[in-house]
């Protein structure tokens, strides 16, 4: 059946078979023929054209070798080789999916796809490993990318937005490993999170009052913890009159404001050269002028020139950092300024960084799929040796008298300590909840 140009299937186990991969690789090979020999023609043709060029083919050829095919079989063959000659083949159903966050190919017939923070494995499949590098050199042609045998592993950018990493042998063992994360074309806004429980109305407004009053904030997190959209939906909170250099190792952000300045860092040739790393690009923001400098993720080196930019300065700025709570966050910055070959004391190290950071923001991703902030930490010093933290709020989960799974934001009731937001007390003056609002309002909700 055809609605609105689309064709619509009650019953899609076919396309899960072996017959229909052996039908629709034997029907490719018919229209390669084909295509040689209209030659150069064809690569003027429309998608529609491909289409309709497809449908009558693959009709003949089903005709001249009396395969036992219904009218709607025959029609998923047409449709899975018009993806296969004019787009990504089985991934292109997936790219085009709001709902799913990652794929992830672990050889030709071992597909995972994310949808809501949830992993789980998906029933379409590839013909062979062959036809997954021909679909993902196909992605990274028009990126000038190059995959073989010499460069086994690529990082690359989709025109989208999102993110492709690729393994081949011989340092995948299995077959291609392909991992695909998307991104949203419109990033989450506060209100957004707010409604989806990431957090709830009382950080909502000590996080715009950090933002609006210049704290340096970092994001931690693990994996797929939602470190990306909680950076992108702080970025509604920068005055519109500031100017905001993001740099990232690909570019991922999407930062909704007027004056974005976004850099990426380029790896180098198959001789290394033409490498530029996010040191470099730290280096040199600093010369373009910005009032926010926003680094995508601090993985190496590039941790002494973040702080230096945060204690320079360029106030508001803002980083993720992969970590499993705001202390190891901490220390985590440590050991990558080691590694950087940071030559002062430690002390001296301390106080840089308890000097550069206002807040840790750490989040994570629960069980369900559901992204939570965890806690909200301040960095107040260094004591003894040691950086002084204090945790304004934490996350903690809770069961009603029903059985139904909550959230709840405990909060120590404190004001942050930092002087930037000397002005904003009286707005986020905490308010500790009664055993009574523990189970709903904004301390405490339901987790659907």
């Amino acid at each position: 059946m055809i609605m609105n140009g689309t064709v619509q299937f009650g019953d899609e186990g076919f396309m899960g078979t072996q017959r229909f991969q052996e039908i629709k690789a034997a029907a490719y090979e018919h229209l390669l023929s084909r295509i040689e020999e209209l030659g150069a023609e064809f690569g003027r043709w429309t998608r529609a054209a491909i289409e309709e060029f497809v449908g009558i083919e693959v009709a003949s050829f089903a005709r001249l070798n009396r395969m036992a095919i219904n009218e709607a079989e025959m029609q998923q063959i047409a449709s899975a080789l018009t993806k296969e000659l004019a787009g990504l083949g089985p991934l292109e159903d997936l790219l085009e999916d709001p709902a799913v966050e990652d794929v992830l190919i672990n050889g030709y017939d071992n597909v995972f796809v994310s949808r809501r923070g949830v992993l789980a494995r998906e029933s379409l499949r590839f013909s062979d490993n062959q036809h997954v590098l021909r679909i993902v050199r196909r992605i990274l042609a028009p990126l000038g990318r190059r995959l073989d045998e010499s460069t086994p592993m690529v990082d690359a950018r989709l025109p989208d937005g999102g993110r492709l990493n690729v393994v081949i042998e011989p340092l995948a063992v299995d077959g291609p490993m392909v991992s695909i994360r998307k991104f949203r074309q419109d990033p989450l806004k506060p209100s957004d999170l707010l409604a989806l429980g990431t957090f709830n109305e009382e950080i909502s407004r000590l996080l715009q009052a950090a933002v609006e009053c210049r704290c340096n904030i970092l994001i931690s997190g693990g994996t797929s913890s939602g470190k990306t959209s909680l950076l992108n939906a702080l970025a509604f909170f920068i005055p519109e009159a500031e100017r905001v250099v993001t740099i990232e190792d690909t570019a991922e952000l999407s930062l909704n404001h007027p004056h974005v300045v976004r850099l990426e860092s380029r790896q180098g040739g198959y001789d290394g050269a033409g490498h530029v790393s996010i040191r470099e690009l730290i280096r040199n923001s600093l010369r373009m002028r910005p009032d926010r400098v926003v680094v995508g993720e601090v993985r190496g080196a590039e941790v002494m020139d973040m702080l230096q930019a945060m204690n320079t300065g360029h106030e508001g700025s803002m980083a993720t950092i992969h970590a499993n709570s705001p202390r190891e966050c901490l220390y985590r910055i440590e050991m990558l300024a080691g590694f950087a070959g940071y030559q002062g004391s430690e002390d001296s190290l301390r106080r840089q960084i308890a000097s550069a950071l206002d807040f840790v923001v750490q989040i994570g991703r629960l069980s369900n799929g559901s992204r939570r902030v965890l806690s909200i930490t301040e960095v107040t010093g260094v004591g003894d040796g040691v950086i002084s933290t204090q945790e304004l709020y934490r996350h903690e989960s809770w069961v009603d008298p029903d059985g139904n799974d909550g959230d709840r934001w405990v909060g120590l009731g404190v004001h942050p300590h930092t002087p930037k937001l000397a002005r904003s007390k009286a707005q986020l003056r905490p308010n500790a909840p009664s055993e009574a609002e523990q189970g709903g309002g904004f301390w405490g909700r339901r987790r659907q």
